[in-house]
């Protein structure tokens, strides 16, 4: 298990406050995850400040000479976990941190992801007036689209193929599904995971022969807002905690999953813990 506590990638919640996603891994940590799930400590890699002033629509991504630094730290030390053929549990942080996961693995080989989110992330400037929070747009980075800062560390874009992706958990009136449907990038929406079993089908999308393996990648607003409130962005529409067990079990089970990394839960909006606890559960419950 390690922790990526990055905020870099989300608006603040209110004017001169920062996000704070950034105390997930405290959150989860307090809740005995490490030890529920038998893992050794890979530690934390600590990121960069949260410097979003002076930034204005139009300059592109904000933190953006951020993020890539940490992405490239974040990478180096999942590197070594892989060399060691560790399954990973990266603790972030925001949805900007699957760019470390992604880019770990391209230098591998030929992976693919499942975005588990409330929401696409597919933000472009060809779609939206301007970019800025890289959280919303991870997709979209990971698949090669957005600025060559972000996209194409180290000459690798995309660091995932758009026939390697998969998208589960969106809502129906999402924004940008028409785009990741053009690219097609196969989607269960929320409701269409309600109605039928969705792991099966999005096994037998990425365990493909010319695939060396697949990375998870799980942001709590995929949960519906009355289970889990404690977020940037909740919405109602989305699956309970029962639901989100059923898919991702057999996901993280299978041979060709190298890990998963867990963002958006903000605990300053859990004051009491509440979910914090249950967001564990789920996660044990999943993981063992």
């Amino acid at each position: 298990m390690l922790d990526g506590p990055s905020n870099l990638g989300l608006r603040p919640p209110v004017k001169g406050a920062v996000p704070g996603c950034y105390k997930l891994a405290g959150a989860l940590r307090d809740q005995g995850l490490l030890q529920r799930i038998n893992a050794s400590d890979a530690g934390c890699v600590t990121p960069p400040r949260y410097d979003r002033e002076g930034w204005k629509p139009g300059d592109g991504v904000f933190n953006a000479e951020a993020i890539a630094s940490y992405t490239v730290r974040l990478a180096d030390r999942l590197t070594k976990l892989f060399d060691d053929q560790r399954f990973v549990v990266l603790l972030g942080g925001e949805c900007s941190n699957l760019l470390g996961p992604a880019l770990a693995l391209k230098r591998r080989g030929r992976y693919a992801v499942v975005y588990l989110d409330g929401h696409s992330d597919f933000r472009t400037i060809d779609n939206s007036p301007y970019v800025g929070a890289a959280g919303g747009e991870a997709l979209a980075l990971v698949t090669g689209r957005g600025q060559a800062d972000l996209t194409d560390l180290e000459g690798l874009s995309p660091y995932v193929q758009d026939t390697d992706a998969a998208l589960l958990g969106i809502r129906e009136d999402d924004e940008y599904v028409g785009d990741v449907e053009a690219a097609e990038i196969p989607v269960w929406s929320a409701l269409r995971i309600m109605a039928e079993p969705a792991a099966d089908g999005v096994l037998q999308h990425l365990e493909r022969e010319e695939l060396d393996g697949f990375w998870v990648h799980l942001d709590v607003d995929i949960l519906d807002a009355e289970v889990m409130p404690a977020v940037d962005s909740p919405d109602p529409g989305g699956i309970d905690h029962s639901q989100l067990r059923a898919l991702l079990r057999p996901l993280l089970a299978s041979p060709a999953c190298r890990g998963i990394d867990i963002g958006i839960f903000d605990p300053d909006l859990d004051p009491d813990g509440v979910h914090a606890a249950e967001l564990t559960d789920t996660l044990v419950a999943s993981l063992t």
